[in-house]
């Protein structure tokens, strides 16, 4: 039992930073395209209302993935984001510009610069939380220069790396798609119809970066059959989703690309474990499960809370998307804020 309760603790780490690219991806994608994507403020605004009651909660599977490698394995906790603390600055003041963003740029809505600075503000804090998570996952797998205590000894820019960039990139497509594809499930109307288009047109570029790095990770690893397999299932996901796609088959269509995810993001743990954190300038200095874990007891314990947290919240947040299933439409949102008439008979008498 001492041997399997680290690896229970990847696989759970794997389902966690699973599940934060799955549910934040589509609301990262959807901040990126508040500028690019949506015509007018009101749609804007049906934008910001369609992840409205769950952006939040989208957030606490990046917070429960970063708190259980603190608590698992530490040595990989403190060896990543020691030699990450740039991007990981980065992806910090990216979300918490985001959620003020959210916050922010409806109370003075009558003011088109406020809303507009806030606006840039959720579309530049959504592409670079989606780029640097992405990349710091790239790198945990393909490999940082450690030496034999851990340490990064390449700078504080060695993550600057192509599997970074790739990584990065590829997460920031993929929110892009998944946004698309949560357009169409969550909206109606003009709105709907321009996600599914485009969608449809891009839905094979977009695919192409994250899988690139599942790829990227079974040649550098030298992946054996289950790794090479379910990267190549994530090739037929992407393309079910996409022929789905385009036969207006928006609900399978979404399961498609969530699949391709889980397909590939389960590709790269795979080709990777055991080694948590390879060592670019020595395999001999990889972090592994073994070297890298907590005690026994620790982790112990640690199964016998996500045994009861892990099912608690699943069962919420199922919950809640049921409850916020229906779709929205224009419609639904009533028009700007004009400017109060308090303020407009003051500045009446400004001379």
């Amino acid at each position: 039992m001492a041997d399997l309760l680290p690896v229970i603790w990847f696989v759970l780490i794997a389902v966690l930073w699973l599940g934060f690219l799955f549910l934040e991806g589509f609301d990262l994608g959807i901040g990126i395209l508040m500028k690019t994507f949506a015509r007018d403020e009101r749609e804007r605004r049906l934008l910001l209302n369609t992840i409205g009651p769950v952006w939040d909660g989208n957030e606490v599977w990046l917070v429960t993935a970063a708190g259980a490698m603190f608590a698992a394995f530490p040595l990989w906790y403190a060896s990543l984001f020691s030699a990450l603390y740039l991007p990981l600055t980065f992806t910090l003041l990216a979300l918490i510009l985001r959620a003020v963003s959210i916050e922010y740029r409806g109370k003075r809505g009558y003011s088109q610069r406020w809303v507009d600075g806030w606006t840039w503000c959720l579309s530049g804090g959504s592409l670079v939380a989606a780029f640097c998570v992405g990349a710091m996952l790239a790198l945990t797998t393909t490999g940082l220069p450690l030496d034999a205590n851990g340490d990064n000894t390449g700078g504080a820019f060695a993550w600057l790396t192509p599997p970074a960039l790739i990584g990065g990139v590829g997460t920031v497509c993929f929110s892009v798609l998944h946004g698309l594809l949560f357009l169409t499930l969550k909206t109606d109307g003009s709105v709907r119809r321009r996600a599914h288009a485009l969608a449809t047109r891009w839905a094979p570029v977009l695919v192409l970066p994250l899988l690139g790095w599942a790829v990227l990770v079974q040649v550098q690893s030298d992946g054996g059959v289950i790794g090479w397999s379910l990267t190549g299932l994530a090739v037929v996901a992407a393309a079910y989703a996409w022929m789905r796609l385009r036969a207006g088959g928006e609900k399978s269509a979404f399961l498609g690309q969530s699949a391709f995810l889980a397909a590939s993001i389960g590709g790269i743990f795979t080709t990777a474990f055991p080694v948590v954190l390879p060592s670019t300038l020595d395999p001999a200095f990889d972090l592994t499960i073994h070297t890298a874990s907590s005690s026994d007891y620790t982790l112990g314990v640690m199964v016998a809370v996500a045994a009861v947290g892990v099912p608690a919240v699943l069962a919420y947040q199922a919950w809640s998307y049921s409850v916020f299933a229906k779709r929205l439409t224009v419609d639904h949102i009533p028009p700007a804020h004009t400017v109060p008439v308090a303020i407009r008979g003051h500045a009446s008498l400004t001379p």
